[in-house]
């Protein structure tokens, strides 16, 4: 170990490198490690000397300043050896024979008499293996470069954990990972940041590194200059750069995230492009770019810091402007080029968007900060379809809503089609709750003549709708079908067969919600629109599941999962984790069911604000409650209540008190029956039949009146059977079985819970409890349909009088009220949410309980 340095501090990690270096040392003769400054060269080719097999010796050319200098270095590594002439000669010599590690430490700025010295060493002594580290790889025959990467970020916090003494916990401490993880597992970065610990706090640390090359500074004695601080690492490499890879260098700091070649070449439109290949090349060996070879087009990375540099020096020299101009055309042509994709191929639109991201970002913000901002705005308007669809949506919100700004009061195609990108990524970012931009969009589109922006916001405009008026709702999604159909926009003219399939659902109009989302499905997949297709295919889930198909349920909630997750943003994908755990749960798969939302609970409780996924604290809430945690289940329903758009009628909202109901039940009844109540209400006032039914539902579970609470049952119970909700038809017949064995009618509860067992079968549900009895099995014998006539008929033969108001059932007497105030009978079909016919069957009902013979002769009888 002749003269290899002492390690003065402990070594940290880099298990895993040393592996490497080992493998890499016993299978060739020349090694070089290869970096850039800062990057634990020294220490790793320290370390690998020290668990070397054979006698290592070290040769330091740092303090070199002349490259004849080389050869007389590296023989005075060998200590006494001496020669007056010929000192290459006579050091092969000696070594001929012998197995020995030479390590050449710092050959970057003495690179060519570095080679030559090394290069006749190895042809002169076989046994000799030799180690380098420099900033670029030597270029001699059979050289391994090993190019030292970043220090893993489990290894950045413990080694600065170490050098600070771990003052305070560091190790532990969440600003100090992050801050490690903003200096890119740079060992020197890390190491000067450190020594900061006595001084300042780790938050105070972490934000000084916005000036990084200001804080990193104070290296330890001893060692070279240039590595005593950042700016001096990077100085020295900067230095030797020629003065044609330093413009490149600083050029190419514009880039964020990386870059490929032809991106460069359009950035330096006035070099050749073969020249600025060569320049890249030779930036890469040097240490100063890193090439990722793996994909279909290499990929070229600057170290933040580098970069950071980098940009420092080109803003200096006056450049800078010019550049980020450049830079901000050059991405403007891409996203505009790839835009054919958005109809064609979206996920092919989305990766390639994505891969470059961070520089379009880059350029958005650049351009909207010039004096004319009509290229940030116009880049700007290219990208709502990745905000839309990815985890960057509050971003995009924000740099949409200052490019509108930028634009207002302008009535130009522009502002228009910005307009409409805000709406959209409104749309699934934030309740906007009936106030959104998209009618505004629509406006403005319809004015200037942008006719694809005017379809797509009125299809978004459809959506703001959901929350007050379905029935305007439906018309705007047909008003953007017809459009999208004359203009060939298939994501239009299928969105809003879903969007139309959404209101019909909401109905409980399932067969047809069924044909439109199946349609609409079918229309968005081939094409890549996942997003709205995963909506689709949850809600078709949730639809399949009412009319008892649970099975296939659980597949649709799948695939919506499915089609979501490779978007990885949260609405969709919570949207689609609440789909499943809700069909999974109702399957009585409970374990299924919170798997599938466990991933997205540590989301909305660690990401801030909280992602915008419309029913997933309801769903959470159920859970809780189904597990008997009511405590829990309220805290998720509470979270519900809360909309920010602030529209009473926000469709989310009752389903959540009607969960609080059911948790408060026991605790509050007055709080439970006002959270039903309003639910109730909401469930009118929208039309939404499993709404209104699932509130009676619940007041017959508040109502401690036998008779009241079998009344509310009974209209649940009609609600969803007109509309065939049959799983909730089996959860109101198990109720009004349980009421009639309240009531001494064991005969009816027995025949009823038979039934519902053979309804529990046929939907693959887990079997109820309870003993087999006759009456019981007699029961199984009626099908779903046939309980339900059953119950009806049970109830009318011993509930109530024949005669007199008395006798009118709950559904009759609404009728009828209608009726009295002049609404003909499909308005009191559309009101009360059932069919023509049955509208006319009760009022028959009600004219022969009554004594009369028509509508006129209802007005006049009085109630007792």
């Amino acid at each position: 170990m002749d003269g290899v340095p002492l390690e003065l501090t402990g070594f940290i990690g880099r298990g895993e490198e040393l592996r490497a270096i080992g493998a890499a040392l016993g299978s060739a003769r020349l090694v070089s490690l290869v970096g850039p400054g800062g990057c634990g060269k020294t220490r790793l080719a320290i370390r690998a000397a020290r668990d070397a097999d054979e006698d290592a010796y070290w040769a330091d050319l740092s303090a070199l300043g002349d490259p004849a200098a080389v050869a007389e270095a590296v023989v005075a590594a060998f200590g006494a050896l001496r020669a007056d002439r010929d000192p290459m000669g006579v050091l092969a010599s000696q070594l001929a024979g012998r197995r020995i590690l030479l390590c050449v430490d710092n050959c970057e700025h003495v690179l060519e008499a570095a080679a030559d010295v090394v290069g006749e060493l190895l042809r002169s002594c076989p046994q000799l293996t030799v180690l380098c580290t420099s900033r670029e790889a030597l270029r001699l025959p059979g050289e391994v470069v090993w190019r030292v990467p970043p220090m893993n970020r489990e290894d950045s916090v413990r080694l600065f954990a170490a050098r600070a003494g771990d003052l305070g916990g560091a190790a532990k401490d969440p600003v100090v990972a992050t801050a490690c993880a903003r200096m890119e597992g740079m060992p020197l970065a890390v190491e000067l940041a450190a020594a900061w610990s006595g001084v300042l706090s780790p938050q105070e640390i972490l934000d000084g590194l916005d000036d990084r090359f200001r804080l990193l500074v104070r290296g330890p004695h001893g060692v070279a200059a240039r590595h005593q601080t950042l700016a001096a690492s990077m100085e020295w490499s900067h230095g030797l750069l020629e003065v044609s890879e330093r413009l490149l260098l600083q050029r190419l700091s514009v880039f964020r995230g990386g870059f490929t070649a032809s991106a460069a070449q359009a950035l330096c439109a006035d070099e050749e492009p073969l020249g600025v290949l060569e320049g890249l090349r030779r930036l890469v060996e040097k240490s100063l770019l890193t090439a990722d070879t793996g994909g279909a087009v290499t990929r070229f990375r600057m170290l933040e810091t580098v970069r950071e540099f980098a940009e420092q020096r080109l803003v200096e020299a006056g450049a800078s402007e010019a550049v980020r101009d450049r830079h901000l055309a050059a991405c403007l042509s891409l996203a505009r080029s790839l835009r054919p994709l958005i109809d064609t191929d979206k996920d092919a639109w989305r990766a390639a968007v994505s891969g470059e991201y961070e520089n379009l970002h880059a350029a958005i913000d650049w351009g909207l900060s010039r004096d004319d901002p009509s290229g940030g705005r116009s880049l700007a308007a290219e990208l709502p379809w990745f905000w839309d669809s990815s985890r960057r949506g509050q971003e995009g919100l924000a740099l949409l809503r200052k490019a509108v700004a930028l634009g207002d009061g302008e009535r130009t195609p522009l502002q228009a089609r910005l307009l409409t990108g805000l709406a959209l990524v409104a749309d699934t970012n934030e309740s906007t709750a009936g106030a959104g931009p998209a009618a505004e969009a629509f406006a403005l589109a319809e004015e200037v003549g942008e006719p694809r922006s005017a379809a797509l916001a009125l299809a978004l405009a459809a959506i703001d709708r959901f929350y007050d008026d379905l029935d305007a709702a439906r018309d705007l999604a047909a008003d953007a079908r017809e459009r999208g159909v004359r203009l060939g926009d298939g994501f239009v003219r299928d969105s809003a067969d879903v969007l139309t399939g959404i209101v019909c659902h909401m109905r409980d109009d399932h067969r047809q919600a069924a044909a439109l989302l199946e349609a609409g499905i079918r229309g968005l997949v081939p094409r890549g629109d996942r997003e709205v297709a995963s909506t689709a295919c949850g809600l078709l889930a949730i639809s399949v599941a009412h009319g008892g198909d649970l099975h296939r349920a659980v597949e649709l909630a799948r695939e919506a999962l499915a089609l979501a997750e490779p978007l990885g943003d949260y609405h969709r994908v919570g949207a689609a984790r609440v789909a499943l755990a809700t069909v999974e749960l109702w399957t009585g798969r409970r374990e299924n069911a919170w798997a599938a939302v466990t991933p997205m609970i540590r989301v909305v409780e660690e990401v801030e604000p909280p992602p915008f996924m419309p029913g997933f604290c309801s769903c959470v809430g159920e859970l809780h409650l189904d597990a008997g945690d009511i405590a829990q289940a309220v805290g998720w329903f509470e979270r519900d209540l809360v909309n920010p758009g602030g529209a009473a009628g926000h469709l989310l909202t009752p389903q959540s008190r009607l969960g609080l109901a059911r948790a408060l039940a026991r605790s509050d009844g007055a709080g439970a029956a006002e959270h039903a109540a309003v639910a109730m209400r909401a469930g009118r006032e929208l039309g939404m039949p499993r709404l209104l039914a699932d509130a009676f539902e619940v007041t017959g579970l508040l109502e401690t009146d036998r008779k009241r609470a079998e009344d509310a049952h009974h209209e649940a119970l009609a609600l969803r059977a007109e509309h065939g909700l049959r799983l909730g038809c089996l959860r109101s017949l198990e109720h009004l079985a349980g009421l009639a064995a309240a009531a001494g009618s064991d005969v009816e509860s027995a025949r009823l819970l038979g039934a519902c067992d053979r309804a529990r079968e046929e939907f693959g549900l887990p079997a109820a409890e309870g003993d087999s009895t006759p009456e019981r099995e007699k029961g199984r014998s009626m099908a779903l349909e046939e309980a339900v006539a059953y119950a009806r008929r049970a109830r009318g033969s011993r509930a109530r009088p024949s005669s007199g108001w008395a006798s009118l059932t709950p559904t009759e007497l609404s009728v009828v009220e209608l009726a009295v105030t002049g609404m003909t009978n499909p308005e009191i079909a559309g009101k009360l949410f059932m069919s023509r016919a049955t509208v006319k069957t009760h009022l028959s009902h009600a004219y022969a309980k009554l004594g009369v013979a028509n509508r006129t002769q209802l007005g006049t009888v009085e109630r007792g």
